[in-house]
């Protein structure tokens, strides 16, 4: 992943982010280690944000389509109150072991749910309202997954999605654009002209955005 964000400016954000807690740490190095693709790892600013907007939003039921080697799910379970849960969706076995293996050494393990194979399968299968979805997956992918969660989201849910930045590549006409790449400049403009819709992209790490959805406003608090 290209730098988006200067990496001076990136390594002062980080030093000045609470660190995380040793269960990530060790995550963290076995995912450089072992697997093929580390970059692909929430880092611990991001990581942090999303503990955060959980324990902002008061979040009980999570649902996330993407764990990797799990940071991003050990990250939100930090945030969420103590009957609180995670369902967190993956295709690859390889990282789901090593997620699962993660999960069940930290203090968190009995609020995390693991489901193995696509993820619209597993949508499908889950009753809703989840109060947040975050949706960090294969990219061509994302605009399916954003129609399948928002039938489920709660009133007053948020969805977070990762990459929307996409290191720089989604700025410009497109002509000149990959497959990926496009996927995601039509998610983005779809997002930001849908009238049913809220959402802010943020700079953070490769961009992130927050949807929820506009006639939520009023609603009533998290879980219905």
């Amino acid at each position: 992943m290209d730098a988006i964000v200067d990496p001076e400016v990136e390594r002062y954000a980080e030093e000045h982010t609470t660190p995380p807690p040793e269960h990530l740490v060790a995550l963290a190095e076995e995912t450089r280690a072992s697997l093929s693709t580390p970059q692909m790892m929430t880092g611990p600013v991001e990581g942090r944000l999303l503990e955060l907007l959980v324990f902002a939003t008061g979040a009980r039921r999570v649902l996330e389509i993407g764990t990797y080697s799990g940071y991003s799910a050990l990250s939100m379970a930090a945030g969420l109150v103590p009957e609180g849960r995670i369902v967190t969706c993956e295709i690859d076995p390889q990282v789901a072991e090593v997620a699962r293996r993660h999960f069940a050494a930290s203090p968190y393990g009995d609020r995390i749910e693991q489901r193995v194979g696509p993820a619209l399968d597993t949508v499908e299968e889950l009753e809703g309202p989840f109060d947040l979805v975050f949706i960090d997956a294969d990219k061509e992918g994302y605009a399916g997954y954003v129609e399948a969660v928002l039938p489920k989201l709660a009133p007053r849910g948020l969805i977070v999605i990762d990459n929307t930045l996409w290191s720089g590549r989604v700025v410009g006409d497109g002509s000149d654009a990959d497959q990926t790449t496009r996927a995601l400049m039509v998610l983005n403009e779809r997002l930001r002209e849908d009238p049913g819709l809220v959402c802010a992209l943020l700079t953070v790490r490769d961009g992130v955005t927050l949807v929820r959805r506009a006639d939520d406003a009023g609603a009533a608090g998290p879980g219905g």
